[in-house]
């Protein structure tokens, strides 16, 4: 086949001419999908080692999932939370008892799931703690992603997705990732929340020293302040535990969710927490008139009825034993730090070798998509239902890739 019949090239074009670049994806088009696999408009297939941030968790097209979504396309789709749908108390019954929480709040994106957590905190501070008006502050750490709304950005220490976005938003306290006593030192008579993700991964798949995540509880219960864990990217299975404060034993005050929680089909996001914390809302104060649609909590009720089997879990932990020492095996060939627990793994290539995008291109030349980050960094979250001649396939294509 020569080039001038292949479509990639003027698909993105047209990508280029017509959408804003807020993006600079690689030079793949995709058409199809199934399971881990991808499959793009030339008909050249590639192992999907991103799983959409932690989003296709379960893998492309998921039958389960798909078929949850069949069916409630052909009864319902949306009423709006003017109404109610006869999936929504299922669905958050069902997350609650996941979660260990009494409530649930449903949204649709990520980032709207933070927002919300923010203002429940704010308005827990300021009715139950009994903060001054207008005077709640948040504790975050240094190198988080929560999304990109303006008030995230605020309290974002990247400068690409905070330069040129002000006026910020106040009431934030930004401290070291991992530092225990830079947060506990941190927190004021007016802290209404400490907001931090167990496992950071836009950052690079970072994991904090042991005892951070149980100092951080102890601290929040000590000084009354809630203990907020964004789990959209590290929870659901992604860690190889429901939650990645599992690994630790730590509960939180709220979990934020998504990704994952849509099962790759539509976005679905939600606040996890007990009633006297989400129960300081009240009607008009805040609300989606997408959040917890019919077609959403029906999907979502699918997801976590698989997660409530355990075996996606067990599959993270088991084949993530895997991915981690394929990928400790090129630590001096190439690779400078390996991080990560379960299927998800940020990797340090020498700088002097190539950059994280010259790698992430040279992996897709080979069939294997991935995703850079901060310079020399890459990103691996493989689907779930990977199997291990898939994983030790990218650990070979990336040792290939690294001997040049």
């Amino acid at each position: 086949m020569i080039d001038d019949m292949l479509r990639t090239p003027e698909a993105i074009r047209d990508a280029e001419r017509w959408t804003a670049h807020n993006y600079h994806p690689l030079p793949v088009v995709i058409s199809s999908a199934e399971g881990s696999w991808l499959t793009d408009v030339d008909g050249r297939r590639y192992l999907d080692c991103l799983a959409g941030y932690s989003a296709l968790n379960f893998g492309h097209r998921h039958p389960t999932l798909i078929a949850a979504a069949h069916a409630q396309l052909d009864r319902l789709t949306l009423t709006s939370r003017a109404f109610i749908h006869d999936q929504f108390a299922d669905f958050c019954r069902e997350l609650a008892e996941l979660c260990g929480k009494d409530l649930v709040l449903p949204m649709n994106t990520g980032a709207e799931a933070v927002e919300t957590g923010i203002k429940v905190a704010r308005k827990w501070g300021y009715q139950v703690k009994g903060v001054a008006p207008g005077q709640a502050n948040i504790v975050v750490a240094e190198g988080n992603f929560h999304g990109r709304t303006t008030t995230i950005v605020s309290f974002s220490t990247d400068a690409d997705a905070r330069a040129d976005f002000g006026p910020y938003t106040p009431g934030f306290t930004v401290v070291p990732y991992g530092d225990l006593a830079a947060l506990t030192a941190a927190i004021d008579e007016n802290t209404v929340a400490v907001l931090i993700e167990p496992i950071q991964g836009e950052q690079g798949v970072v994991v904090p020293p042991e005892g951070y995540l149980p100092g951080v509880r102890r601290v929040c219960t000590e000084q009354n302040v809630l203990f907020i864990a964004d789990e959209i990217q590290s929870g659901l299975g992604r860690t190889g535990q429901t939650f990645a404060c599992d690994h630790e034993g730590v509960t939180p005050d709220m979990y934020l969710l998504g990704k994952a929680l849509g099962g790759g089909i539509v976005p679905v996001s939600a606040v996890a927490a007990n009633t006297d914390v989400l129960g300081v809302l009240r009607p008009g104060q805040h609300g989606s008139t997408f959040g917890g649609n019919p077609l959403a909590c029906a999907v979502a009720t699918e997801v976590v009825r698989l997660l409530a089997t355990g075996e996606f879990q067990r599959r993270s932990t088991e084949l993530g034993a895997r991915l981690h020492a394929g990928l400790r095996s090129l630590v001096g060939k190439g690779l400078v730090a390996v991080r990560g627990r379960g299927l998800w793994a940020g990797l340090d290539i020498d700088p002097t070798l190539m950059s994280g995008r010259e790698a992430c291109e040279r992996l897709a030349e080979r069939g294997v998509l991935a995703k850079d980050t901060h310079g020399a960094t890459i990103r691996l979250a493989p689907p779930l239902v990977i199997t291990e001649e898939e994983i030790d396939h990218a650990v070979a294509q990336l040792a290939a890739v690294l001997a040049g």
